[in-house]
């Protein structure tokens, strides 16, 4: 009897162990799938993440899954093609042209005459009612109707025949001839010329229109090589040295 009851506690043993360790080899891993956030669902997910998994027991099982989740093959990671850049070539920009280069002179105009090398020859200048400036050595120089650049190689040809081997001349205009506005403005008289005036500056610079002003349209008298000549012009006409401004009156 006791032998029997031995035997039957062994065996109610094994059987209870071999119970045990086959329920917890048989618990199996459980994957948890990433959630989605803000940025996912604002923007869409770039790639699939790889699965991740979490074993429950440190057995065969929990082994099995990890190998199998790690061997999954991810998605491939599809990365956006970089920005492209597109590089203009800067317009080039034209210098504005001089006023000066276009420019033809006359008597009231004031002159810079530099001769580089020969302070006594460099010097202000006035174009005096002939047309002409005087400098030494050289004498009465016709600049009348002349521009700037033609001014200037005219002095070094006649510096050059016998005074000065090689002249290098500049000119540059130091100050234009003076305007005239008469008629219905405040303060009707001379002024400075500056470039690029227009009747409209003109008339601002002499007070502005009067009363009886007739502001639609003016007289301006304009004289030149071709000859003088008087046009009837609205107010934004740009004008010249030298020339007259009629501000008429208006008849009602």
């Amino acid at each position: 009897m006791r032998v029997a009851r031995a035997f039957r506690l062994s065996i109610t043993a094994t059987m209870t162990a071999l119970a045990l360790s086959g329920c917890m080899r048989t618990a199996g891993p459980v994957a948890v799938a990433p959630q989605g956030d803000l940025d996912s669902m604002a923007y869409g997910q770039l790639y699939d993440p790889a699965p991740q998994a979490v074993a429950m027991d440190s057995g065969g099982g929990g082994i099995s899954a990890l190998r199998s989740a790690f061997a999954a093959t991810p998605r491939g990671f599809s990365a956006p093609p970089p920005a492209q850049v597109a590089y203009v070539e800067p317009m080039p920009v034209a210098a504005p042209a001089r006023y000066d280069a276009v420019y033809h002179l006359d008597a009231g105009d004031k002159l810079r005459v530099m001769v580089y090398g020969q302070e006594g020859l460099t010097n202000t200048y006035a174009i005096d009612a002939g047309g002409s400036i005087t400098m030494p050595l050289i004498g009465s120089v016709p600049a009348r109707g002349r521009t700037t650049a033609g001014l200037a190689s005219e002095i070094s040809a006649k510096l050059r025949r016998g005074f000065i081997r090689d002249p290098s001349v500049a000119v540059e205009i130091e100050s234009y001839r003076p305007f005239f506005i008469l008629g219905e403005v405040a303060a009707p008289g001379q002024y400075p010329y500056v470039p690029n005036m227009t009747v409209e500056s003109a008339v601002a610079i002499a007070g502005g229109f009067s009363p009886r002003a007739r502001r639609d349209s003016v007289t301006v008298t304009h004289s030149d090589a071709s000859g003088t000549g008087r046009f009837v012009v609205p107010p934004g006409t740009s004008i010249s040295p030298g020339d007259t401004v009629l501000v008429g009156e208006r008849w009602f």
